[in-house]
């Protein structure tokens, strides 16, 4: 059983930044699958950035050139480094994984407001 824990959400103010954290517990492998979703109030969850089988990444087109996924040091470990922070970008931040089947971490909130 796979556990994710997220942390670094937080109050921003316009144009700043704020590096989101995920850490994965309960697998002996690497997860391959991972990464960051969010859903804002009245809105579906939607994807903000994973890593993909193979080493790749997804973007949404909303967050190109101002997120940044990555793996962190520790193995199952991802980083979000969310830059240019707009107020649009306000939402429950989720960490996800899928390994034989899809995990969700318990969210982080990210508000944006000056």
């Amino acid at each position: 059983q796979v556990q994710l824990v997220e942390s670094g959400g937080g109050l921003v103010q316009p144009g700043g930044s704020l590096r989101l954290s995920c850490a994965a517990s309960g697998s002996i492998f690497r997860i391959n699958v991972m990464g960051w979703y969010r859903q804002a109030p009245g809105k579906e969850r939607e994807l903000v950035a994973r890593f993909i089988s193979g080493g790749g990444t997804n973007y949404a087109d909303s967050v190109k050139g101002r997120f940044t996924i990555s793996r962190g040091n520790t193995e199952n470990t991802v980083i979000l480094q969310m830059n240019s922070l707009k107020p649009e970008d306000t939402a429950v931040y989720y960490c996800n994984a899928f390994q034989f089947q899809n995990y969700w971490g318990q969210g982080t909130q990210v508000t944006v407001s000056s």
